[in-house]
């Protein structure tokens, strides 16, 4: 079964919008969006029908305080969607070995709108010419979002889970234990 949400609707329970995300977190969620903006190809996540996961080539979409994913119709990844909601969106790495800013992640399940109002004013948004007549387009309910940088011989893991401060776990090259930031 699909849910369906125009952009103006957010759902309740332990998800949560983008804006939700950036109330709760204003600068990571800020890190994460810029991250994201640096290229305009991402790597999506889905499962396939085995359960077994698929990775797809995406263009993240931030406006109106949502996350937005939109698809070529009956695209795989798109009905792998509606098959089973859930997906992990990773932003291109860029190019060579600097990580530019770090690697980021959102997780979490992908709702289909299939208002035609709301369709509408969401493609009102869209560059011109870059839109399809026909198009899938899902609204992403944050569950999780993840922010990894390199800080001298530190990997540093930053994540979020809506009803929870950020955690930063901090990791060295060695065999001791993971360190949790007394803040987080």
């Amino acid at each position: 079964m699909t849910t369906t949400h125009t952009p103006a609707e957010a759902p309740s329970g332990p998800d949560t919008s983008w804006a939700g995300f950036e109330q709760a977190e204003p600068g990571l969620a800020s890190t994460v969006r810029r991250r994201f903006g640096q290229y305009r190809h991402h790597v999506l996540a889905t499962l396939r029908a085995d359960g077994s996961p698929r990775l797809t080539g995406l263009e993240a979409d931030f406006r109106a305080g949502e996350l937005w994913l939109g698809m070529m119709p009956n695209s795989r990844k798109a009905l792998d969607l509606r098959r089973d909601p859930r997906f992990a969106l990773f932003a291109n790495p860029g190019s060579g070995t600097g990580m530019g800013g770090g690697d980021v992640r959102v997780s979490g399940r992908a709702e289909e709108v299939t208002d035609p109002d709301g369709l509408a004013r969401w493609a009102a948004g869209a560059p011109d010419g870059e839109l399809p007549d026909v198009f899938h387009l899902f609204r992403a309910v944050v569950a999780e979002v993840v922010h990894v940088t390199i800080e001298g011989e530190e990997m540093v893991l930053r994540t979020w889970h809506p009803g929870r401060r950020s955690r930063t776990v901090r990791r060295g090259n060695d065999d001791a234990p993971p360190r949790v930031d007394p803040a987080g």
